[in-house]
């Protein structure tokens, strides 16, 4: 074992330009959601020249809606595929799947970027770019770490099944149609922007929507009228309080450094037409987080009597009920035991490379990970590089330093968790 560990140090210290370069060409092409065929040919043609197994589909939208954990408003996948690619192992060990996504968020205002979102730019050690930490930092660390096996001619017992899949940030449809295809393992690892901190739990979360009526008048004689901005004030302080309850049950010390870990985020709201009216109308969106411990039903079930609690003291909400949906995206949650066995091999093969004990925590959103390990039955730990801050915001960049490490606690862990065939 340790002649082959030595060997993939060496390989991954002597390839770090190779790394970076890949990551340069992956951030250069915009992957954002409906635009992910580019950027998901250049993997294929990565994963062809290392000679695994290639499964390349598009989803069948109409068979996935028949499932219960698919949550997707898209209208077609046509030339946007999933991509699995396996490296077969001789048979006899564990199996894993080592999930990344490939399809990165809307760059925002880009005046608020330094430089081109999609520059793929290097400066001091880090990589700039839209999807640089979320999460093609991630998935390059992963292809190096199956690059350094190959490149050895290192058996493995077991299969590693490297995924790189579409509509992550949207719910994680990609995931499902993998799942479903019958890809299942015995544990996976998802390399998601965790600043090399280890998630064996996994916040779930999903998106609501709440229509408050009110009664249309003139301004100068508003109290004719009733406004449904007035009226969504108070649902907004009972979803603040609701937030409040919610997050005084929760114990898990993995939370312990998280100051809200499931939080009611109000993220948009709509109302009124004309300055000099009452509004008549009020539309009210958020995201709802889930804990690991709880279903998504559970969770929903909470806001609703939270809602019917708000009406019982307010005659006009009593005759004009509050319409609640939950729509767009939705995140399954996610649990593992701390001592699992994935996350004690992981664990020992950061302390090999970084000479210290890894931070474990819960995750502070949703990730593919609830998919894998609730419908797929895998056990799923969320460990990268990237940092945390940065995804989704302009400027977004990685520390190239953190890619390397990871790359090497992931080819490590492979080792130990799959096994050598010697």
């Amino acid at each position: 074992m340790k002649k082959h560990e030595n060997q993939i140090k060496q390989w991954l210290k002597e390839n770090r330009a190779r790394g970076a370069r890949l990551l340069q060409i992956l951030v250069r092409e915009n992957s954002t959601r409906g635009n992910e065929s580019s950027t998901q040919a250049l993997v294929i043609e990565k994963c062809r020249q290392l000679g695994l197994a290639l499964d390349i589909w598009e989803l069948n939208g109409e068979k996935l809606k028949k499932h219960p954990a698919y949550c997707c408003d898209r209208q077609s996948f046509d030339g946007n595929p999933n991509l699995v690619a396996v490296l077969k192992g001789t048979g006899g060990g564990k199996s894993i799947i080592l999930n990344g996504h490939i399809d990165v968020v809307p760059v925002g205002k880009e005046s608020s970027w330094e430089h081109d979102p999609f520059s793929g730019i290097i400066e001091c050690g880090k990589l700039y770019g839209r999807g640089a930490t979320d999460m093609k930092g991630g998935n390059v660390a992963l292809l190096m770490a199956i690059e350094s096996l190959v490149a050895n001619g290192i058996k493995l017992k077991g299969d590693v099944i490297f995924q790189s899949v579409i509509e992550e940030e949207s719910g994680g449809a990609g995931t499902l149609a993998a799942v479903l295809r019958g890809y299942h393992a015995d544990g996976a690892i998802i390399p998601e922007p965790t600043n090399l901190k280890m998630f064996p739990k996994q916040q779930g979360s999903m998106w609501f929507r709440i229509t408050v009526n009110g009664k249309a008048a003139h301004g100068g004689t508003r109290y004719e009228g009733v406004s449904a901005i007035e009226k969504s004030l108070l649902v907004i302080q009972r979803l603040q309080q609701l937030e409040k309850d919610r997050n005084a049950n929760i114990s898990d010390p993995l939370y312990e450094k998280i100051p809200i870990p499931i939080p009611i985020n109000i993220g948009k709201i709509t109302s009124g037409e004309w300055p000099s009216s009452v509004p008549d109308t009020a539309v009210i969106e958020g995201r709802m987080g889930v804990s690991p411990e709880e279903t998504i039903q559970s969770a929903q079930l909470e806001m609703e009597n939270c809602l019917h609690e708000l009406i019982k003291n307010d005659v006009w909400l009593q005759e004009h009920p509050l319409k609640l949906e939950w729509f767009g995206g939705r995140w399954l949650p996610g649990s593992l035991e701390s001592d699992h066995p994935l996350m004690n091999e992981l664990t020992k093969s950061f302390v090999e490379v970084k000479g210290a004990h890894p931070v474990v925590e819960a995750s502070p959103w949703g990730t593919d990970g609830g998919i894998l390990s609730t419908v797929g039955n895998t056990p799923v730990v969320v460990f990268g590089p990237g940092i945390t801050e940065t995804a989704h915001d302009a400027n977004e960049h990685i520390n190239l330093e953190d890619m390397f490490i990871a790359s090497e606690i992931i080819a490590l862990t492979l080792l130990k968790w799959c096994e050598v065939d010697v």
